[in-house]
């Protein structure tokens, strides 16, 4: 298993661009493509979703958590020593892509997401293609059966939706549904729903925030599936979960959205 982990999460927007060019109509302003798009996928479902495919979504932030495995007393421990967005409320897409795939060509680390697979990934596969980015390791790493695209291995890429699912055999319950039920954080006064309207309102740090929280509640729900397949041990958990909370306190003064995590994750 890899040193490295990054616990990660992206927020995203309709690509107005793209919009345009599908549906040849270069007069469309930004906000009317966003709303023409939706409503060419409403067409094309016949009236039962709005939300665009992957190739449409730009990316507007990708947070993480970057972790390290330690070997402690109690066997492997892991230690938080990152909780951040790339880039700033400045940089571009192509720059928040090109620093998340040089990630994986430098450190080929372990990735944890809540519907990473189904969404995340396939977004962001798409949009450094828009923008000509390559990441060779992301094929190379690994062998057959435990590499970054395979579906039923831990080693390279766990997607929590997936495997607390059984892949599908079971519901696939909503991270905050999860989140609810562990008794930790789930979302907070903003929902993916709310992005657009932040991005066009150019609320960009407030949608950095939001992201920077739901790796938080994604890590704590990979701490719990870590601990229940014994991968760590009832006081490696703890220590985790202690170093996450000293994280936030030391950090909650100059970044208010951790206070606020704090609040509504309690004592528990």
């Amino acid at each position: 298993m890899q040193r490295e982990m990054f616990v990660f999460d992206i927020e995203t927007v309709p690509d107005a661009e793209a919009t345009r060019r599908l549906l040849g109509k270069a007069e469309l302003d930004d906000f009317e493509a966003r709303d023409a798009l939706s409503a060419y996928f409403m067409e094309k479902t016949g009236g039962k979703n709005d939300f665009p495919r992957q190739p449409f979504h730009q990316v507007a932030a990708i947070s993480y958590v970057h972790l390290t495995r330690e070997f402690g007393e109690e066997g492997t421990e892991l230690v938080i020593k990152r909780i951040a967005t790339g880039g700033t409320a400045e940089s571009s897409e192509a720059e928040m892509l090109s620093g998340f795939f040089k990630i994986i060509e430098s450190r080929a680390p372990q990735l944890v997401s809540f519907n990473g697979r189904g969404f995340d990934v396939p977004v962001l596969k798409y949009r450094a293609m828009v923008h000509g980015i390559a990441c060779p390791r992301w094929f190379s790493e690994g062998d057959k059966w435990n590499n970054y695209d395979t579906r039923y291995s831990h080693q390279y890429h766990v997607d929590l939706l997936e495997v607390l699912s059984d892949f599908g055999a079971s519901a696939r319950c909503s991270m905050h549904e999860v989140a609810t039920v562990f008794g930790v954080p789930g979302k907070l006064e903003t929902a993916g729903d709310d992005v657009r309207g932040m991005f066009e309102g150019g609320e960009v740090d407030a949608i950095r925030n939001y992201c920077e929280t739901d790796v938080c509640t994604t890590l704590l729900i990979y701490l719990r599936w870590a601990l229940f397949r014994g991968e760590l041990s009832e006081v490696a958990y703890a220590r985790a979960i202690l170093g996450m909370r000293n994280y936030l306190e030391a950090e909650k003064e100059s970044r208010p959205h951790f206070a606020e995590y704090l609040d509504a994750w309690g004592e528990g």
